[in-house]
């Protein structure tokens, strides 16, 4: 059976709020949580970017049931991977087993602020290569020494690494990238339902391919008014739109508010369920569903209805989806 998670949206809510939203998450059903790891919000309009890995500590301690995971984590450039291994390492820890370590190659918006520019999307994925390879070594708890092509990482050891290391997801994007990251990721990651993509991950992962969660994420915009929703839905996440390519490259929210001011509202109504009607919102994750996809977390866009949302929308809906 399909398993449905909550998504802390950093971008659109403070670090308290998140908190809370993921108790109430746990409690309303939900099977899993993931977090955004962002520096910036997509757009001004959110006004948020907290500390995605203080709020999952927060949110370790504060839920008792629900997995969590980063939905993700770019280990390339602000955070070197070795800084990684050690925080994952914690979370799984602190999370008694709970936590995957979900790994993609950034986006501009949030990579840029260290400084070092923006590579082509070929050595990312060369840089992620390295940076998982990196993660799984030290997660053994053994001393690593590693001098690789853009990484250096000089006698270190994660000192609390739990039995077993941290399972490990990667959020891929065609064949190319499917076939260099299956033997290195536990799980499958993406936001396109891609039933061709899963069949080649299985084939890539072979024998390990039963053990291997496809985890995708949708937007939802529920109100009990749909034309309040869609104007929500426009407001925070028409920047949804521009794909991947588009995406990963723009710098600011400024880029992104310039990319998607042609975005109509009828736009959203057409890509995103919006308003009251529950088996509208179930029904849209049926291509996740059709394509194979284990595990599908949603977004609810906005942070003002979200209390509202979980109180009483989100127990109902979670009915919905599941029979599905």
């Amino acid at each position: 059976m399909t398993r449905f998670g909550y998504t802390l949206m950093t971008e659109q809510s403070g670090p308290r709020e998140l908190v809370r939203y993921a108790i109430a998450a746990e409690n309303a059903g939900f099977d899993f949580e993931v977090s955004s790891d962002h520096y910036s919000p997509w757009l001004t309009e959110q006004g948020h970017a907290s500390y995605a890995w203080s709020v999952l500590g927060a949110v370790a301690q504060a839920t008792n049931r629900v997995d969590l995971a980063t939905f993700v984590t770019c280990p390339t450039m602000r955070y070197h991977p070795a800084v990684v291994a050690q925080k994952s390492a914690t979370m799984q820890l602190l999370s008694e087993g709970r936590f995957i370590l979900g790994l993609g190659s950034g986006e501009n918006l949030n990579e840029h602020v260290v400084g070092e520019g923006w590579p082509s999307v070929d050595v990312r994925q060369d840089m992620l290569v390295e940076a998982a390879t990196i993660i799984r070594e030290l997660h053994t708890g053994e001393l690593v020494t590693w001098q690789g092509e853009y990484f250096r990482v000089d006698s270190a050891r994660v000192w609390d690494a739990p039995g077993g290391g941290v399972p490990i997801g990667i959020a891929v994007s065609g064949e190319k990238s499917i076939s260099r990251f299956a033997p290195l990721s536990d799980h499958f990651i993406s936001t396109v339902p891609d039933g061709a993509a899963v069949e080649k991950w299985r084939e890539a992962r072979g024998e390990n391919a039963d053990s291997s969660r496809v985890i995708g994420q949708i937007p939802i915009c529920w109100g009990p008014d749909k034309e309040e929703a869609v104007a929500k839905a426009h407001e925070q996440f028409r920047w949804f739109g521009g794909g991947w390519a588009v995406n990963a490259d723009l710098p600011t929210p400024a880029g992104f508010a310039g990319a998607s001011q042609f975005v109509r509202e009828d736009d959203i109504a057409e890509s995103i369920a919006c308003g009251p009607d529950l088996d509208e919102l179930a029904e849209s994750t049926r291509a996740f569903i059709d394509a194979g996809f284990t595990d599908i977390a949603l977004i609810q866009i906005g942070d003002e209805r979200q209390d509202e949302f979980l109180a009483t929308a989100a127990e109902p809906l979670l009915d919905k989806l599941r029979a599905l």
